[in-house]
């Protein structure tokens, strides 16, 4: 996740989004950079207009909102029981699909 972020961190600061870039917000957070993941990131980056990326995300959020309403009772129980864990790989793996 924090190599999303880091992305996003440069993006903010107006900043290119580059390996040796993204390493240095890792390691100022002191985060031990992998290479690999940094490649693979800023590789999947190339050629995305992370703006149009956080704004289409932004506008399928609310969308989804209504589904999320609170259920009563039973419901309300049951449906806390079939919540997958999601793990930080799978959360990366989603969010990194929004600007690849």
């Amino acid at each position: 996740m924090e190599y999303i972020y880091s992305a996003l961190v440069l993006h903010a600061a107006g900043k290119p989004i580059t390996e040796d870039a993204v390493i240095g917000v890792l390691k100022s957070a002191g985060v031990e950079a992998d290479a690999a993941k940094v490649k693979a990131l800023t590789g999947s980056l190339d050629g995305v207009n992370i703006d149009e990326a956080i704004a289409s995300a932004m506008v399928a959020a609310p969308a989804a909102a209504p589904a999320a309403a609170a259920p009563s009772g039973e419901a309300k129980k049951e449906e806390k029981k079939e919540e997958p864990q999601v793990t930080e790989e799978e959360a990366a793996a989603g969010l990194s699909a929004l600007f690849g």
